[in-house]
């Protein structure tokens, strides 16, 4: 008999996406007026503000832009993770069959997207920016194809949330391996210890969300000290909460449930508003075409569909995986095209790749929004021209 899956969470989590995509638009576009207004500086001077305190022992002040970028995307990665594991566990990614077509899109949007970028930029002073154009912004792409309602199967909905939450984890890894530096070693043995004793809790059967939740603050702080980015502790804590494969709610699902709201509806706003502050420059537009810009723009517009596509074909072809149901080849181009929304995952690995080049940050930031805009536009009307086709 098969088991009974609580699939409410998932819902939530769509429906809030959509909504959180429109407010985090309106935060792009008041974060793009405030940087080219008077009140730009004002603005700029606020997020370098220190905040916090510290001590012999612990140091825990520091900029709020960094308190954004590290310790609210945290709990960003913290809800990613809850996904992951919940899809591990009960949903599209619960069986090789189930996973494996999400699993190598997912491979290709990120491989093809990075080659033609280190391509374009080898050999470059921007060549450290190839992770750029390889991530999918969920909020965004989400939201996107939420729009469309019941012109897409809703099987290509699922499809696409799948997609993107194996594309954030490889993402992660990505930020973890190759934009970490200086790493003190100590730090990562404490914040493993504590990891180690969180699984042995979850095996114990331990259910109280605060005896996971105050352990992954300390991993935060140790994995932040050590030079990995904080923002996989956030990772790390929501792998060890406890989670069933039935429909009987558990802490992972409540604890999904408690921060699908704030992060969709405040963090993710907040992060764009921060993050996008582009002050427009004509040499922004002559950026468009150098090797950044067109690393970034490619990489997102063609080397995402084209990846995610072509990966799809082969495993469908190979037998290892089977189509969405009720969705064609088009659907999954159309999806690749949304795929190339990199948004705010893209901005935050632009960040760790350009740290205080503002020259070259702006452009990078300016290519991914260009990019992003064309990949959204690109995918809503490629899949509601299949809508269109398929009613005629």
């Amino acid at each position: 008999m098969a088991k009974l899956i609580n699939l409410k969470p998932f819902k939530e989590f769509i429906q809030s996406e959509s909504l959180g995509g429109v407010i985090l638009i309106v935060c792009v576009i008041i974060s793009l007026i405030i940087a080219n207004s008077p009140a730009a500086g004002t603005f700029e001077k606020w997020l370098g503000t220190e905040v916090g305190f510290h001590s012999e022992s612990v140091y825990l002040r520091y900029p709020i832009l960094l308190w954004i970028n590290d310790g609210l995307m945290a709990v960003f990665f913290l809800l990613v993770g809850l996904e992951i594991k919940r899809e591990l566990v009960e949903g599209e990614l619960s069986s090789f069959k189930k996973a494996a077509l999400p699993i190598f899109a997912a491979l290709g949007g990120v491989l093809a997207p990075a080659a033609i970028y280190f391509l374009l930029n080898k050999g470059t002073h921007t060549a450290a920016g190839w992770g750029i154009p390889m991530a999918t912004d969920i909020a965004f792409a989400i939201a996107i194809i939420t729009m469309l309602g019941s012109k897409v199967p809703s099987s290509l909905k699922i499809f696409l949330a799948a997609l993107a939450i194996v594309d954030d984890l490889m993402a992660i890894l990505v930020i973890a391996i190759f934009y970490s530096s200086d790493l003190h070693y100590n730090y990562l043995l404490y914040a493993a210890g504590i990891f180690a004793a969180l699984l042995v809790m979850n095996r114990a059967g331990v259910k109280n969300l605060a005896a996971y939740l105050v352990p992954g603050a300390l991993i935060w702080y140790f994995i932040h000290h050590s030079g990995v980015h904080a923002t996989i502790a956030g990772v790390l804590t929501a792998f060890a909460i406890p989670t069933t494969p039935d429909a009987q709610e558990s802490p992972l699902e409540r604890l999904e449930h408690l921060l699908v709201k704030p992060v969709n509806f405040a963090i993710m706003p907040v992060f764009a508003l921060a993050n996008t502050n582009i002050t427009f420059e004509a040499e922004m537009l002559e950026g468009l075409t150098t090797s950044l810009g067109l690393g970034i723009i490619l990489g997102l517009v063609i080397g995402k569909p084209l990846g995610i596509t072509l990966l799809s074909w082969l495993t469908v072809k190979l037998g290892i995986s089977s189509m969405p149901s009720r969705a064609g080849w088009a659907h999954i181009i159309g999806v690749g095209m949304l795929g190339g929304i990199g948004f705010t995952m893209s901005v935050f690995i632009a960040l760790l790749s350009f740290p205080g080049e503002h020259l070259i940050l702006s452009e990078a930031k300016f290519s991914i929004l260009t990019g992003s805009v064309l990949s959204g536009i690109l995918g809503y009307a490629a899949l509601y021209a299949v809508s269109r086709r398929a009613a005629r």
